[in-house]
């Protein structure tokens, strides 16, 4: 076994598990905003707020892995990382923002199981994190991902073929395509971190 002599900097790791929490209030302030209610621009409100914490945690990473000398793994895993997770903060507030910004009165119940990915996704990302320190118990992690995206998926095809199923209509579904692929495109980003930890995972073995 190969011997490390770096000295422990607990600051990433709580850094990282931070921005868990952020992806945790993200996805429930998203399915929130698919439920049926009046609520929405506050929301929304909030997942601005959100949103710009989550870049405030970015930012203390980037800053600390620019002010430390000995980072307790490689800098462009750790560079990788951080913006892996802030690329999800930014493509759930994308969803909200469009489903605010275009009006749209009521939303295919199927988005719910993308939305319950998410849940999922973010749940396990924000377990996952703080044991980046021991890398211990992280496989379950980046296999649980990949099987949740390969749901995901599936669920944003069965969405797509029935938007295009002549039940809505054009405008419609212009909006709803836009909405559903910004939330398979925070699936999608899910995986690209749980592929960056694997790497980290292997590299630290």
């Amino acid at each position: 076994m190969r011997l490390k002599f770096r000295p422990v900097d607990g600051s990433f790791y709580e850094l990282f598990s931070e921005f868990g929490n952020h992806l945790v209030t993200g996805a429930d302030l998203l399915a929130q905003m698919l439920a049926d209610g009046d609520e929405r621009e506050e929301i929304a409100r909030k997942m601005r707020a959100a949103e710009h914490a989550a870049d405030e945690t970015t930012h203390a990473i980037v800053k600390r892995v620019n002010s430390t000398f000995v980072t307790p793994f490689d800098r462009e895993d750790i560079y990788s990382l951080a913006s892996g997770l802030d690329d999800i903060m930014d493509m759930m507030d994308e969803a909200v923002d469009l489903i605010l910004l275009y009006e749209v009165k009521q939303l295919p119940a199927e988005l719910s199981n993308q939305v319950e990915v998410l849940q999922r996704c973010a749940e396990l990302t924000a377990e996952a994190m703080p044991r980046l320190k021991s890398m211990h118990d992280l496989e379950e992690y980046w296999i649980e991902i990949n099987r949740l995206e390969n749901a995901g998926d599936k669920s944003y095809r069965r969405i797509l073929a029935n938007l295009f199923s002549g039940d809505f209509k054009a405008i419609e579904v212009l909006k709803l395509k836009d909405i559903v692929t910004s939330l398979e495109g925070a699936i999608d980003a899910f995986e690209k971190v749980a592929n960056t930890v694997e790497q980290i995972a292997v590299k630290e073995s």
